[in-house]
């Protein structure tokens, strides 16, 4: 018998995000593709990572993470999000957010359960869910505002749906969920008794005075909520993958030995590192990365419309959706492909976050870059001429 891959590599592919900065790379062109975040993290938190390697604090934590993380991740949870946790049972530190929501669909999906993904979606939640066997339903959001067809929510759900994927601040929309759309969630979910899968990276990413909300802290959510969150994009350290998963202390342990199995723990001293952040750093940190970041917002969304590129201006995360259906190309890698050996600029093809094609006239663009870059990628992209 030849030797061949197994069955389950045809569950994941390369995701279109890292392809396009290969790209990228190839042209030495600027990546807006890939929420790389490149901007410095805090000094505190460098400092205190450094420290806990130099004192040798380089060994194992415990299988869900080090204690004084999950105490900080507990009492940032109630001052932002008014969320009682106990950070003894109920909370799960693993490698980055993306593990958190792999080991929790390993622990509470069984081969052919179904989850709803909402339209236009991050690749990596379509992955996790098939790489642990459940099966994906697709209900699109629209935009300008990205709204979402409660109806078609309901049509969406059968007896072997078992959860549903919300993703607020979104990556790509930015849409930043509503407290109706939140409530009207939490209704369908109880009444058909589901899970919730809450992926809250960018929860400091919401702008014009919006306000983001946990799931969990709704009534009768807290025990079919699972939270997912992590600290990349807050203090800009994507490399170190420290994230996490809160939920009831009945999915808690299960979620922890799949991240046990998976990754041992996330790493011993950039936990630390992780940790006297959130002790030190003080709540004026928080609201500034919102207003920091809108700025940047505006500017890129600003040089798009110059660029005839019609930006549907985000609500939150860091992620621009452009309609390029001005740039040629039969697709949207096509037409992202020209965006970049033009002006040397990368982008996302829209196709990457639906599982039909919709996306051929959108591109994602991201705008977590220091401003001198920005600022030279908006000048680029404000040159388009085809």
């Amino acid at each position: 018998m030849a030797l061949k891959l197994s069955d389950r590599h045809a569950w994941v592919i390369q995701s279109e995000i890292r392809n396009m900065s290969i790209e990228c790379d190839k042209v030495n062109g600027i990546n807006l593709s890939q929420g790389i975040c490149d901007t410095m993290p805090p000094v505190v938190v460098r400092n205190a990572a450094k420290e806990a390697i130099d004192i040798g604090f380089n060994t194992y934590t415990r299988y869900d993470g080090l204690e004084d993380l999950r105490i900080e991740i507990a009492k940032k949870q109630k001052q932002f999000s008014k969320m009682e946790v106990d950070p003894e049972k109920e909370i799960v530190v693993s490698a980055g957010s993306t593990g958190a929501l792999f080991c929790a669909c390993f622990a509470l999906l069984n081969p052919g359960d179904e989850v709803i993904l909402f339209e236009p979606y991050y690749g990596y939640h379509l992955s996790t869910v098939i790489a642990t066997q459940g099966v994906p339903v697709y209900v699109k959001t629209n935009p300008p505002d990205w709204s979402i067809n409660f109806d078609e929510l309901k049509k969406a759900i059968t007896k072997r749906t078992k959860g549903i994927i919300i993703n607020s601040p979104a990556n790509p929309s930015g849409k930043v969920f509503k407290d109706w759309e939140l409530e009207k969630v939490a209704e369908i979910a109880i009444d058909q008794d589901l899970f919730v899968f809450t992926d809250e990276i960018y929860e400091h990413f919401v702008y014009d005075s919006r306000q983001h909300i946990s799931l969990a802290t709704l009534p009768g959510m807290k025990e079919r909520t699972i939270t997912v969150s992590g600290f990349s994009k807050t203090f800009s350290i994507t490399g170190w993958r420290v994230g996490y998963a809160i939920c009831d202390e009945r999915w808690a342990k299960a979620i922890g030995y799949f991240n046990d199995l998976f990754y041992v723990c996330a790493p011993a001293p950039l936990q630390m590192g992780v940790a006297n952040g959130l002790l030190e750093i003080k709540e004026e940190y928080y609201r500034n990365l919102s207003k920091i970041y809108q700025k940047k917002r505006d500017k890129l969304c600003k040089s798009l419309q110059k660029a005839g590129l019609f930006p549907h201006i985000p609500e939150g995360a860091y992620y621009v959706l452009a309609d390029i259906s001005k740039i040629p190309g039969n697709t949207s890698k096509e037409r992202a492909m020209n965006i970049l050996y033009k002006v040397g600029v990368a982008c996302v093809p829209g196709e990457a976050f639906y599982h039909d094609g919709s996306g051929e006239y959108l591109a994602r663009f991201c705008f977590a870059k220091d401003d001198d870059i920005l600022d030279e990628a908006c000048r680029r992209i404000e040159s388009i001429k085809f």
